[in-house]
């Protein structure tokens, strides 16, 4: 039965050298090609795997002929035409028992066999998959790969065709409008762009503006160094008008124990001006004796 299986077996076992003598064409015909040589490197090792591969399965197989070539010297059985005389029950077949223990391991051998067969069968497979991959890969399989330019079909130049049209014809075609009049859709176009502009107008101007205002910083400095400063920022706090607002303040040295008065404000531009806050501040003559800006920040 294992003969007749291998019988039917299609193996090529030359199969690497046909490839090495292709690969070794290609290369003569279309030179040594740089970039492809970490490639070849990778297809020469899968090479060597594959023959690898393929010695251990003739190794296999060779074993498994001798096997199955040495199955009837095993089983004790007699050539054609041989004598049987007393001397034939004394050979190695004589005990049924120790031949059924040897077909017995003789078959669990040749399953085995036909196991390591299959896979190295697949494992064959898998390698010439990928070495068919990668040659397909490489520059050189390109090189090698004929160009096929694809041709588009010229176009039928059709020539015009002569229009001959009487007076009649031609006031005919300006009776008939193909595709029809457009004014209306035009005029209700018009019209919705016209009221979404006056929306628009009058959203901008219920809007209400945004508010410039300013961060103003000013240096009140009294008369001498028995004025009240307590009294001075107090008659400073006291000017109130629209759009002014009063924030912090502290008293700064000036020298021979004078002190100014540093005081923060925020005013509306629209409102109130620099002018306007610096006369009001002065009009305190008693204890105001100066105003200057000491810093002006928009906001």
């Amino acid at each position: 039965m294992a003969t007749n299986f291998l019988v039917h077996e299609k193996i090529w076992f030359d199969k690497f050298k046909y490839d090495d003598a292709e690969r070794k064409f290609y290369e003569q015909m279309n030179g040594p090609v740089a970039g492809s040589s970490r490639q070849e490197n990778g297809a020469s090792v899968i090479l060597r795997d594959i023959a690898r591969a393929r010695e251990n399965i003739q190794k296999s197989l060779a074993g498994l002929e001798a096997v199955l070539l040495g199955l009837p010297e095993a089983l004790g059985l007699a050539a054609p035409g041989a004598s049987s005389g007393p001397g034939a029950s004394s050979g190695p077949g004589g005990d049924p028992s120790e031949l059924v223990i040897r077909i017995a391991s003789l078959e669990v051998e040749n399953q085995s066999l036909r196991g390591v067969v299959q896979d190295l069968q697949q494992a064959v497979s898998k390698l010439e998959a990928r070495l068919s991959a990668l040659e397909k890969s490489s520059p050189a399989h390109r090189a090698t790969a004929p160009q096929t330019q694809h041709v588009s079909p010229m176009r039928q130049v059709e020539p015009p065709a002569r229009k001959v049209a009487t007076a009649t014809e031609d006031d005919e075609d300006d009776d008939i409008d193909l595709f029809g009049s457009d004014e209306e859709g035009d005029k209700e176009a018009a019209r919705l762009r016209e009221e979404r502009l006056r929306q628009y107008a009058e959203r901008k101007a219920k809007k209400p503006a945004p508010v410039a205002k300013s961060s103003i910083l000013l240096d009140v400095k009294p008369w001498d160094d028995e004025t009240d400063m307590a009294q001075l920022e107090a008659c400073v706090r006291s000017v109130q008008l629209d759009g002014l607002t009063w924030g912090g303040s502290k008293l700064m040295p000036v020298g021979y124990g004078i002190h100014k008065l540093q005081i923060q404000c925020v005013v509306e531009d629209d409102k109130v001006g620099t002018d306007l806050l610096e006369e009001e501040i002065t009009k305190f003559e008693e204890h105001v004796q100066s105003v200057d800006i000491a810093a002006f920040n928009k906001i």
